[in-house]
Order: structure tokens, then sequence, then C-alpha cells
């Protein structure tokens, strides 16, 4: 299989070319032929003229690479290793939505020839490829997982933004069906991963490595949250007693904030949801999750009072948030946590303009009905500024002062300005 790839006469598939998806596709295609699958034609359009729809990669990111782009499925049946890296998002009740993954597995089986391989990225709870996925393809085909096709998995840890740890230079779990389809699929992924890969000895295994990365971030954060909130009514700064308690050398630096976007925010709910399909209630997860999902509104609460301290009317006063992603200097509004702060804000009748220099206006329209400014306008009784973009950490507090009224509070979620704001009424988590 392998040096068949190598050779150009067989091709790898890549399904769901997104944040995950498109940086494997163009990495593989450097060493190998490559199709990249999606089902959204607009997306594929853009990457045909070597344009990233997500904005993370430059167009010399396309140079040098033997890949062709296609949201017809048939394309797919030149492929015999396929790598699926689709969203796993959850619903309304906050529990797993399959039917990307489900859709994906089942473009994908009717393609499927013997001695194919399936290769599963999305994040999902320990068994869903076997227990979910793999019975798709098996339905689809008409073959058998593992005398006729191989399966195996290997999450994604693609970190938007980050232009440090990268694809390559980033360990990579893999795992397969059996011992044959482990090494397989271990050295094709070594012909793009320079930092080596780990071979789990079981798919349910990588499938617990992946889920467990950004729960533990979670649970984290959810204790830094709940920490800024008892100090709150201490008169505490958090950040200030986080800097303190960091001068141990075991102690873990987490900080509180916002937790959104399509990883940390998410896969938590797919724990909990295996983890009650076993008889067994998360009882830490899930209040992790209640914490987090509640700071939007009890940032939005702090700022509400506040305004109301300095003897001001709440429909008449104009509120300035910066930034809408879920995470700074990437363009995903996915799960995005200041949409909380904004709805909470505007069910106190406050005027709220939003601006983010990342964001796409049509796109936070469509998934949010919210308004997203070029620019800000006039001034404001109060500037939140909720995400930490590269634009907004150079900002000083001259720059505010020409934005605010005469009185005016600052509310400072990732503690940018700490111990530089002397006139603005200041408040951070």
């Amino acid at each position: 299989m392998l040096t068949q790839l190598l050779q150009h006469q067989r091709k790898l598939a890549l399904i769901g070319l997104g944040y995950v998806g498109l940086p494997i596709a163009l990495e593989f295609a450097r060493k190998m032929s490559v199709i990249g699958f999606d089902i959204n034609d607009k997306r594929v359009q853009l990457m045909k003229n070597n344009i990233d729809p997500c904005k993370e990669l430059t167009t010399e990111a396309f140079e040098n690479t033997d890949i062709s782009f296609t949201s017809n499925p048939e394309d797919l049946r030149e492929a015999t290793f396929f790598i699926v890296a689709v969203p796993t998002p959850i619903d309304e009740y906050n529990q797993p939505d399959l039917r990307p993954l489900i859709s994906a597995s089942t473009t994908v089986g009717k393609v499927l020839k013997r001695g194919d391989y399936v290769v599963y990225e999305s994040t999902v709870y320990p068994g869903c490829t076997e227990e979910d996925c793999v019975p798709v393809l098996e339905r689809e085909s008409g073959l058998k997982c593992g005398p006729d096709f191989k399966v195996g998995y290997s999450p994604e840890r693609i970190n938007p933004g980050d232009k440090v740890h990268t694809l390559t230079n980033t360990m990579k779990i893999v795992s397969g069906c059996d011992a044959e389809s482990l090494e397989v699929i271990a050295q094709v992924y070594e012909q793009v991963i320079t930092a080596g890969v780990h071979r789990a000895p079981a798919i349910k295994v990588a499938e617990a490595g992946k889920i467990i990365e950004n729960t533990q971030r979670d649970v984290n954060i959810a204790l830094m949250n709940e920490l800024s909130i008892i100090f709150n009514r201490m008169g505490i700064n958090t950040y200030d007693v986080i800097e303190a308690a960091g001068t141990k050398w075991n102690f873990l630096k987490f900080y509180p904030g916002l937790v959104g976007g399509h990883c940390i925010g998410v896969d938590p709910y797919y724990l909990v949801h295996k983890a009650k399909q076993v008889g067994y209630h998360a009882h830490l997860i899930d209040a992790g999750r209640f914490v987090n999902d509640s700071m939007g509104g009890y940032i939005a609460k702090q700022t509400v009072k506040r305004i109301l301290a300095a003897d001001k009317h709440l429909s008449q006063s104009r509120v300035l948030v910066l930034g809408f992603t879920f995470k700074e200097n990437v363009a995903d509004v996915r799960n995005t946590k200041v949409a909380d702060i904004v709805r909470e804000l505007q069910s106190y009748r406050v005027n709220v303009d939003l601006v983010d220099p990342y964001a796409n206006a049509e796109e936070v329209k469509h998934e949010y009905q919210i308004e997203l400014k070029v620019q800000p306008e006039g001034r404001y009784d109060a500037i939140i500024v909720a995400v930490a973009h590269h634009e907004y950490r150079e900002m000083k507090e001259v720059d505010f002062l020409k934005l605010a009224m005469e009185t005016c509070l600052l509310v400072d979620v990732k503690g940018l300005y700490r111990n530089a704001i002397k006139e603005l009424d200041y408040w951070s988590l």
C-alpha cells in the first residue's frame, strides 16, 4: 500500500476539507497523489484557485502538491486510502450530532473496494468508529471490515491559529483494527509527521486519548472560571492570584475565559454521552461544561451591574464588543461564546456594537442573527475586549479613551491590560 501510494500508483482521498482536512490533504499531496473531497462546492472552487476558505493557509501552501479538489463522490472511486476529517458537532441539546460522520461514511462505503483503508480523524467518543461508522461502511460496500477492508483511527491535533505547534511537528496517535492495519497506517502517517507517531493498542484507546485531551483542558479552565467568580466577590484579581500561585513548580497555569469553538467546548459532551450509555453520570465533566457554558452570560451581567452602578440607563447605554471569533487570530466563529455576551446584553436592552477584524459579517449574520460592524461608531459606556486578537493586544489605554464616554467601563476578558488602565473603570475575570 505505502509503496504504491508513494509511487503515485494509488491515491489517497481526504473527505472534509476544513481546518483539519485541508492541511492534512496538502501535506500528503507533497508525497503522493491526493483527492480532496468536500460537499461544499463553493469551498472546492476556492481551493482549486489555491485559496483556503478557512483563511489559515497561504497560497504557497498549495504549491508543489499533487492534489485534485472535487465535490463529486464518484471521483473517490480512484482512491484506496481514505481519511475522514468531517466535523463532529453537538445539537441544541448538547448531544453528539453524528450526521456529518455517518454521511461521510456512507459516501466512502459506496466506493469502497477490497484492500482499501479508511482512517477517521474526526473527534468522537470511544467506540464510535467501530460501533457507528464501520457498520455503515459494511452496509454500503457489501464488504466486511478486517478480511475485505481495514479501518483505523488517528485523531486530529490541528490547533487553528497556532504557527508553532503544526501538523507535522506534533506527534500523531494512530490505531488500526488489527496489527497489520496499525503498521500500514502508522507508516503512511510517518511520511508527513516529522515528530513521529504513537501506535495505540486499540481504536478505542486512540479515540479516548483524543477526547480526554480537550476534556482535561475544559475541566481545568472551568476551575479557573469558578475561582474567578469567587475571587470577584472578594475583590481579588484572578490573574494576580494565578501569577502568585504559579511560582510553585507544580502549579498548572490555566486561565479563566470563554470556552467555545469546535473542540474544547464540544468534545466533553461526547464523553458525557458515552458515559451515560455505560451507566455512569460524569459529574465533574458535566459540571465543568455548565460553568464554561455560563461564562458569556456572567460577563454580560457583570457589565450590566457596573453600567447601572455608574447611574446610567441601560436602554440608553452603548457597549462595544471587540472580537467575535471563538479564539484569537482565526476567522472561525463556530460555537463562539461571545454570542452569549451579545445576546445577554441585548436582553437588557443595551445597545451593542460588535466588531472583529477576522470574522465574516455574512457568516455571523447567518449563524447568529447578529450584525457585525466594520469599525466602532462614536463613543461607548462600556468596551468589552472579548477575544485577544493581535490587533487588540497592541491597544493602549489612550486608544480606548478615544472610544469612551466620559465615564466608561473596560471589560478585559483575557486580562490583557492588567495594571495598565488608570483612567477607565476596569474589570476582568
